[in-house]
């Protein structure tokens, strides 16, 4: 067989690799028009090579992040360098359908890119190649265990009754917010909760009850905060809530709305009304509290006094002098 017969054949071979093979491939000259578009392409995008060949890419394709990837392509015309673009930074660059059998149902193709300057025998780089991999299976596998982790990770900081922080994440939180403090000097109040005479709840309408009335107060309180505050359920019917940037004044205006609120409610149960209130201490931070664990006590005395003078009332917090 000849030289020039071997070298065609080559040719063929190359020609028949870059149309059938498994991975998008694209050749741009300088000014974005397309001089290669293989069968991966044509697959996808509906468009055969033929009928796209010199067309502006741009032109053809309306729906590209123009600017975004002209940015990108000239990058690689001007250092010379391959670039590459995952499907974490962008999920896609074109917009083409998903196939395949296992994650079926993504909407879309993910696609990790690889812009490739392409040199003439000059040494010139004249043109740029765009290598389009389908990384779908990758990416959602990827997404939906970070989902599940998402999931797991906020059942583990979740009361399961109420649906606020369980004791041991409000505690982590109410920590950082002491550090804020420390650092900072903002203001912030921590807030206790009870339940009045929970017991009697608990011994007259049973303890299904008893939850149905905790979950009820979970839920008034969860509404009357602002996205900066957070609460959580602290023991078995009692609460605790850090106010950010708030004082004592304008803690005790929040939780006589609140005491207030839960005081005309209503929890219905086996078409028996139950009518609850609670008591609250308040502890707005101060330079005499020296740690997070005496913010805390401050707030825990205020609401023993509450309970001490009669419940459904709130207590503020003050040192001794």
């Amino acid at each position: 067989m000849s030289t020039d017969q071997n070298a065609m054949n080559e040719l063929h071979w190359l020609i028949d690799m870059v149309q059938t093979i498994e991975v998008g491939l694209v050749v741009l000259d300088r000014n974005y028009n397309i001089q290669l578009w293989n069968g991966f392409m044509e697959n996808h995008s509906g468009v055969s090579p033929n009928g796209i060949k010199g067309k502006n890419l741009f032109d053809t394709f309306s729906d590209l992040p123009k600017e975004w990837l002209t940015q990108k392509m000239e990058s690689v015309f001007l250092l010379k360098n391959r670039s590459f673009i995952s499907w974490e930074q962008r999920p896609y660059v074109f917009e083409f359908k998903n196939y395949r059998p296992i994650t079926g149902r993504a909407d879309h193709m993910y696609q990790n890119i690889t812009l490739l300057p392409l040199a003439s025998l000059t040494g010139n780089i004249t043109h740029i190649s765009i290598i389009i991999y389908d990384v779908t299976d990758v990416a959602i596998n990827k997404l939906q265990l970070k989902s599940a982790n998402e999931q797991l990770e906020k059942l583990s900081q979740t009361d399961s009754l109420t649906q606020l922080f369980n004791r041991r994440h409000w505690q982590a939180c109410f920590e950082k917010e002491y550090e804020r403090y420390a650092r900072y000097g903002e203001s912030g109040s921590m807030i206790m909760i009870d339940i009045d005479n929970f017991k009697q709840i608990n011994d007259k309408y049973g303890h299904p009850a008893g939850d149905k009335v905790i979950q009820s107060i979970a839920h008034i309180l969860k509404q009357s905060l602002r996205e900066t505050d957070f609460a959580g359920r602290y023991g078995g019917e009692e609460f605790a809530v850090v106010l950010t940037n708030t004082n004592a004044d304008e803690s005790k205006y929040f939780t006589e709305r609140l005491r207030k609120k839960v005081e005309t409610s209503q929890v219905v149960y086996k078409n028996q009304i139950i009518k609850v209130t609670i008591s609250i201490g308040v502890n707005a931070l101060s330079e005499q509290t020296k740690n997070s664990a005496s913010w805390l006590a401050g707030a825990d005395k205020a609401l023993y006094q509450s309970k001490e003078n009669g419940r459904n009332q709130t207590s503020v917090f003050k040192e001794e002098s």
